[in-house]
């Protein structure tokens, strides 16, 4: 390892230290029997599945699976129920494990509890620059975003930077803005935004395109701390019961750690990856591509409309309501998304674009509907979040054949700020996960990890039940967009599919299709809504392979 890539990881709190995949021999199958298992097609039950290799032979009764699986290993669900496996469509696979590796703010009740997480990181840590993520504001008690000198108070002698969990904002101390140049004079650039106080100075906040002023600055992770992040975040998924992740904002590192992983046999996950503009020669010059493996795909590009809404990044088509006047950022030009767009169609890559406010979904489909025109296509281009959507733009969706990327959990969780910054008149078009399914769109479900926690268990539950995890939910929730249980089933099964492609190979528990697998200690189909996020994640199994618990 070298120095640079040693004092980057030391910067960001982790030690370099791979836990590799242990080796798991090739089976002559398995026979999956002891409990409900739901094949994901059209509410089909059976009693046994049986796999060969990577692929199902057979999937009915308990004696059709020994006969047709002579010899095969049995596996008892022991009552659990299975399902085909779920698949995360939108997450962000180094990011979740560098959240196991540096200061995880996830859960952080104020700004005091801040505070105290970073003096124990200051203390505990080496010097340097401090690296953290996952706070967010909504729930503190003093209302209002942290500062630098809340930052400063704690730590004043080296840079500070603390990202929001949703990725679209981070907040520093004095001492990185003065290592990133930062002052009262700094103008943002565009797509960003830096917040100033009363007296004119920066309050340390910076929002989308600003993030980069302190984040060049700060260390970055080296390759072996990548590969180490991409190890953690695997094994992690699997105990999970993912057995597949639509990996977004993937960079070439990410890339050649995931075909090397992948290549020595290091990996579980069947990861279809999404690369930054920065990263995009290889998909664009030669189109989507799989390992030799056949878990590690790369599928097309990672676009940006706008930014998020709990920091007011989104694109609005008129004013926040709680910020007069403004209307969001956005934060790639409208002609250079109709640009790499233009760039993906030639190469024959798909196309995933991050868009939540109302005009950045507008602006999103627009651009596709330029470079693809407005009728249905199949080229199963994406927008990631679909968040915020005005009611004329919804059935554009099904029309055009592209697909909805969602996350329930954002709503049970953005839903307690949501109605100060729309307005009861925009959430009617917001997190609409049953009228886009109803108006013939594909959605397929995902958790945006690390800005969520990246537990399936929670999606469910927030697609079905559209309550906080606590039971609540407000007059504004949306409660008529919940979907039934199949539906959710499909989101993160059939339809994840879909998206990528290859749903005659995946999504479902059919005879030739790949042996993909998931089991909870609890029956998804039929559980109490609030006892859904405590099941646990029993068996998850990856091109026939037992990859946890069995």
């Amino acid at each position: 390892m070298s120095a640079l890539t040693r004092r980057s990881a030391l910067a960001l709190g982790g030690a370099v230290a791979l836990v590799p995949v242990v080796g798991r021999a090739q089976a002559p199958g398995l026979l999956i029997a002891g409990g409900p298992i739901h094949t994901g097609r059209a509410g089909e039950r059976v009693e046994a599945v049986a796999t060969r290799g990577d692929k199902i032979v057979f999937a009915g009764s308990l004696a059709g699976a020994r006969h047709a699986a002579p010899g095969a290993r049995k596996i008892d669900l022991a009552g659990a129920a299975a399902y085909p496996g779920f698949v995360d469509s939108h997450a962000h696979l180094r990011e979740i494990g560098l959240r196991e590796m540096t200061l995880n703010l996830e859960g952080t009740a104020s700004i005091a509890e801040l505070q105290t997480r970073l003096r124990a990181a200051a203390t505990a840590g080496p010097a340097g620059p401090i690296f953290g993520r996952g706070w967010i504001e909504t729930h503190w008690p003093e209302q209002r975003f942290p500062t630098r000198q809340d930052l400063d108070a704690v730590v004043a002698d080296r840079p500070v930077y603390l990202m929001r969990a949703d990725g679209h904002a981070g907040v520093a101390n004095s001492a990185a803005l003065a290592m990133a140049g930062v002052t009262a004079s700094t103008r943002p650039p565009a797509g960003g935004d830096i917040p100033h106080d009363a007296k004119g100075e920066p309050t340390g906040m910076l929002v989308d395109n600003a993030k980069a002023l302190v984040e060049d600055r700060m260390p970055k992770p080296g390759r072996a701390m990548i590969r180490e992040a991409m190890v953690r975040a695997d094994r992690l998924y699997r105990s999970r019961g993912w057995t597949g992740v639509h990996s977004m904002s993937v960079s070439q590192d990410d890339m050649d750690a995931l075909r090397s992983l992948a290549g020595g046999g290091d990996w579980g996950l069947r990861v279809d990856n999404y690369v930054d503009i920065d990263s995009a020669e290889e998909v664009l010059r030669t189109g989507p591509s799989v390992d030799a493996s056949g878990k590690i795909r790369l599928r097309g590009i990672k676009l940006y409309a706008d930014g998020a809404l709990g920091s007011r990044g989104a694109a609005l088509l008129a004013p926040y309501n709680d910020k007069p006047g403004w209307m969001g950022l956005l934060l790639t030009p409208p002609e250079k998304v109709v640009e790499w767009m233009a760039k993906a169609k030639a190469a024959g890559s798909q196309v995933a674009i991050h868009a939540i406010g109302d005009r950045g979904n507008r602006i999103a489909l627009d651009s596709m509907a330029k470079v693809l025109g407005a009728a249905h296509t199949d080229r199963r281009w994406r927008i990631e979040h679909a968040q915020i959507l005005s009611p004329a733009d919804l059935p554009r969706f099904a029309a055009m054949g592209v697909t909805a990327s969602m996350q329930p959990s954002h709503a049970i969780g953005d839903l307690y700020f949501a109605p100060a910054r729309l307005g009861v008149e925009r959430l009617r078009g917001a997190y609409a996960w049953r009228s886009l399914i109803k108006s013939g769109a594909v959605v397929c479900g995902g958790t945006d990890a690390p800005v969520e926690k990246g537990d399936p268990l929670i999606e469910f539950y927030a697609a079905v039940y559209r309550h906080a995890l606590n039971g609540f939910a407000g007059p504004e929730w949306g409660l008529d967009q919940t979907v039934s249980r199949g539906q959710a089933l499909a989101m993160f099964t059939t339809s994840a599919a879909y998206a990528i492609g290859r749903e005659r190979e995946l999504g479902a528990l059919a005879v030739g299709r790949r042996a993909d697998l998931t089991a909870f200690s609890r029956d998804l189909m039929t559980a109490a809504p609030a006892d859904i996020p405590g099941a646990k994640a029993t068996l998850t199994v990856i091109a026939g392979e037992v990859v946890h618990g069995g």
